[in-house]
C-alpha cells in the first residue's frame, strides 16, 4: 500500500516507458505483424516532428548551457 503515495522520479517513468516500447515492439515482431509496426513507427515521427515544430526555443535561455 506504501507504493500508491510514492513519487516516481521522471527517469524512472522514462524507463518504464522505454521498457513497454520494447515489451510491445519485441510481441510485435514475435507475431510478425511488420505492418503494424510500420504504421506505428510513421506515427511516432510524426508525433516528434510536432512536438519539435511546436516546441518555443526562442524562449529558451543561453545561461543554462553556459552553467553546465
Amino acid at each position: 500500500m506504501a507504493l500508491f503515495g510514492r513519487k516516481f522520479g521522471r527517469r524512472t517513468i522514462a524507463l518504464f516507458w522505454c521498457g513497454v516500447v520494447v515489451i510491445v515492439t519485441g510481441v510485435l515482431i514475435y507475431l510478425e505483424l511488420i505492418p503494424v509496426l510500420y504504421v506505428l513507427a510513421t506515427l511516432s515521427l510524426v508525433v516528434l516532428l510536432l512536438i519539435v515544430a511546436f516546441a518555443d526555443l526562442e524562449k529558451v535561455g543561453r545561461d543554462v548551457v553556459d552553467g553546465a
